[in-house]
């Protein structure tokens, strides 16, 4: 155990009078004189301690100003500037210099109306014009703001941080526009942390001339935090590669625009938020100056009107421009990334596509997730050490921590996990095949060949209820394959894959498909939430069967012909207890975050080319889905006897139950590349020895299993 303190240095004594005249004219206020004291940081295991010089409110000083940005996106000729707010220290007045904690938001300064009549119509056909929406009432314009936020400020002033609020371009008392994912909400917070620095103006006033300063107080080294939209633009501001952005903790972040309100091709909601597109995203936010507001309807909100095409659903350079992955090249910031595996408003691949392009520029990262819904910050001590390490400069060997820490609380109680990494580096896919029956319940197993014949079910459309209704009772509405009762657990870590060979009625359809865990412990009327954490969804994922080769153009279906189309589900990690099963549900309209069509259009899956990709850890020797297990003393293929000891696997499944020999293949030589593979895997996991995979493939080559 180490305790640390840094930089203490004397207060000098500050006249009452000079205080005064200092807060009136540069928008500070400063407590009253205090006795000279050696106050500076603790640091105790690596930790920022609360210092008591530091905790006394009463002491604190608070500053509002302006910073001038490098931009005018609300087209007044002039220089947009930011709106600011500081929380520091009282001995910051005394020469004491500090890093910061920044926060940067549109929300500060209220939002606009959710009600349903201000978002899109879903209820149309798709590849349709939809109506006009209804813009909402404006928001109010809260002219006498004094200070922008007070969040974090009673976590890190006391140990030892000056905590900065900033209104985002366009709302509240910062000039602009606000862009929902434009350049300016980059270079905004950038400007602010270029202020800290002493490379940007800061003034008094928001058209004022006199000019505020932080180099006397700041050592220039920030660290920005925050949760959804907030955590989306601490990304952002890296993304430019400022200096001095020294580390980010992203919660929750929105990096992509499209994979928000779109999935592969498909026009879709947030959950929680039917009908919500980036164009009521602007009005929701747009609190700022009345004098510009007109323009910015014109100039951005419009653009986006004609931009987002909510009738293909298709990528193009509007949302290009809107996604933060092909600027990762330039972040420089040590991130901590947090995210939540049953988010299904900010979903988890807007993380995990940040941190796997961190990790391949080698800036250091470290993810934290959890089984909730959005939100949910790392525990207070991971986010302590983050910044203590990269904006005090503390050696608490946090770079050398494991690069996940994940929430394990699905088979008792929570506790936080280190791993390697995510997903799991032990983890490898398992191709599970789909079986007849799906209008009521299939079969879905890894120990089996695909399944054959044609199955059908027709989309529910604007009738439609959610996959809690789907998976509770029978449907013609869907189609659902399970595995047998799991006789071990199943640790699942990674993005499924789902593909399917498909064909339509009509040139159009939503295509939704959900793993669940099955028995359905989650509510099942059509109107349940998606935003609680309580769930048997397991992931889920959707897709526009007419993106299936590119999601730039898309290609009408030929009613009646069969595509093949992939759907890539969420990321996940999770534990799936034994005694449960896991369910692949496949439909059409999702109530929640679809359009809603009219009810009607049928699909048809080929089970010979449908096939469920799972990420597990133990790869597919660790799927315990033997209905009957093969007991025999020793492995037999096609009633030849290898003389290999029949080993158990996971659950109750042997090595037998992994060589198929019942099933029909193709071929011979099929059959044997098969048993070569299962017999090198049991090498690799220490099931048998390299000898004994020769005894196995022998006796797979003398068969005659075809």
């Amino acid at each position: 155990m180490t305790r640390r303190k840094l930089g203490a240095r004397a207060v000098v004594t500050t006249a009452v009078s000079c205080v005064v005249a200092l807060a009136a004219g540069t928008a500070v206020t400063q407590p009253a004189a205090a006795a000279p004291t050696n106050a500076g940081p603790v640091f105790l295991d690596g930790q920022a301690q609360i210092v008591p010089e530091f905790a006394d409110s009463t002491t604190w000083i608070r500053q509002q100003l302006w910073v001038e940005t490098e931009f005018d996106s609300d087209g007044d000729g002039r220089r947009d500037r930011m709106h600011v707010d500081v929380t520091r220290p009282g001995p910051t007045a005394d020469g004491l210099k500090v890093p910061v904690v920044y926060e940067t938001s549109p929300y500060y300064a209220g939002t606009g109306s959710t009600q349903r009549q201000y978002l899109w119509n879903v209820s149309h056909e798709l590849g349709e014009q939809p109506p006009a929406r209804l813009s909402p009432p404006p928001i109010t314009h809260r002219a006498d703001r004094t200070s922008v936020s007070s969040s974090e400020v009673s976590t890190w002033v006391p140990r030892g941080f000056a905590v900065v609020h900033s209104d985002s371009p366009g709302t509240g008392l910062s000039q602009g526009c606000p862009t929902v994912g434009g350049s300016n909400e980059s270079l905004a917070p950038k400007a602010v942390v270029d202020w800290l620095n002493g490379r940007a103006k800061g003034f008094t006033s928001v058209d004022g001339t006199e000019q505020v300063s932080a180099t006397s107080w700041s050592t220039g080294k920030v660290g920005m935090t925050g949760t959804s939209y907030n955590g989306t633009l601490p990304l952002a501001a890296a993304t430019t590669g400022v200096k001095g952005l020294e580390a980010i903790i992203p919660i929750a972040p929105n990096t992509s625009y499209y994979h928000y309100y779109r999935s592969q091709g498909l026009v879709r909601n947030p959950g929680g938020w039917v009908g919500e597109d980036i164009d009521f995203l602007f009005d929701y936010i747009h609190s700022g100056f009345p004098e510009r507001r007109q323009y910015c309807i014109e100039q951005v909100r419009d653009m986006m009107n004609r931009h987002q095409d909510r009738a293909t659903g298709d990528f193009n350079d509007f949302w290009a421009g809107r996604d933060y992955l092909p600027q990762v090249k330039n972040v420089k910031a040590a991130t901590l990334m947090a995210h939540a595996f049953n988010d299904w408003n900010v979903m988890p691949e807007h993380s995990v596509r940040i941190i796997e392009a961190l990790k391949a520029r080698k800036v250091p990262v470290q993810a934290y997730f959890h089984q909730g819904g959005h939100g949910g910050a790392p525990p207070l001590d991971m986010r302590n050490k983050w910044f203590s390490r990269y904006l005090y400069g503390v050696r608490n060997g946090v770079e050398n921590d494991p690069k996940a820490w994940i929430i394990r609380n699905e088979t008792g109680t929570s506790q936080l996990t280190p791993y390697a990494d995510y997903p799991n580096p032990a983890a490898s896919p398992v191709t599970l095949n789909l079986s007849a029956g799906g209008a009521t319940t299939g079969g879905l197993t890894s120990l089996a060949r695909p399944g054959t014949g044609v199955e059908r079910f027709v989309d529910g459309g604007n009738t439609a209820c959610n996959i809690g209704t789907y998976a509770t009772a029978d449907s013609p509405h869907r189609l659902l394959y399970v595995t047998p009762e799991l006789s071990a657990p199943v640790h699942i870590s990674g993005s499924p894959k789902v593909t399917l060979k498909l064909a339509s009625s009509k040139a159009a359809a939503n295509l939704s498909v959900a793993l669940v865990r099955l028995p359905w412990t989650g509510a099942a009327g059509c109107e349940s939430s998606t935003r609680g954490s309580t769930t048997s969804v397991i992931t889920r994922g959707w897709a526009d069967p007419q993106n299936r080769d590119s999601l730039t153009r898309s290609k009408p279906l030929v009613p009646g012909r069969f595509v093949d189309v992939t759907v890539d589900l969420q990321p996940d990690d999770q534990v799936i207890p034994a005694g449960q099963r896991i369910g692949l549900m496949v439909f059409s309209t999702d109530h929640e975050f679809t359009l809603h069509p009219a009810p009607g259009t049928e699909l048809s899956v080929d089970l010979a080319g449908a096939s469920l990709e799972l990420p597990v850890v133990g790869g597919p020797l660790a799927m315990p889905v033997c209905d009957s297990p093969d007991t025999r003393a020793t492995v037999v293929i096609g009633g030849v006897d290898s003389g290999v000891p029949n080993r158990p696997l996971a659950g109750s499944c042997t090595i037998n139950d992994h060589i198929l020999d019942g099933e029909q293949w193709p071929n011979h030589g099929q059959f044997v590349r098969h048993v070569t593979e299962v017999a090198s895997d049991l090498v690799a996991a220490g099931k048998i020895e390299p000898r004994e995979r020769g005894a196995i493939v022998s006796a797979a080559a003398r068969s005659r299993i075809r």
